[in-house]
């Protein structure tokens, strides 16, 4: 199942913009306190760092990724979702847009 809508949530409105804006993302929180993303992904290959543990949600577009210690590029398409640990990072490849929502642990 492919999350359409998020309802009930604190949206901070200033956009996080990274890697000269190939990736642009929002945070929010859950009324339950949960903190979590939501942005896109622009053509490019790209190493993101990690604090805590993450789940990325594809919601539209695709990806390949490559978590750290791999060699391996897995493929992540609209409903589907990899998990990367904490202090870790991961490569991203994408062709085209890459829309994603990012739980954080």
């Amino acid at each position: 199942m492919i999350t359409e809508s998020i309802d009930g949530v604190r949206l901070t409105t200033k956009a996080n913009v990274y890697f000269d804006g190939k990736c642009v993302s929002h945070s929010y929180q859950l009324a339950d306190g949960t903190k979590q993303s939501v942005g896109v992904v622009l053509a490019a290959t790209l190493t993101f760092g990690t604090a805590a543990a993450e789940v990325m949600e594809c919601v539209a577009g695709a990806c390949e990724y490559k978590l750290d210690g791999s060699d391996a590029w897995q493929k992540s398409g609209p409903g589907e979702k990899f998990s990367v640990p904490a202090n870790s990072k991961f490569d991203i490849r994408v062709a085209e847009a890459y829309h994603y929502i990012c739980h954080y642990a």
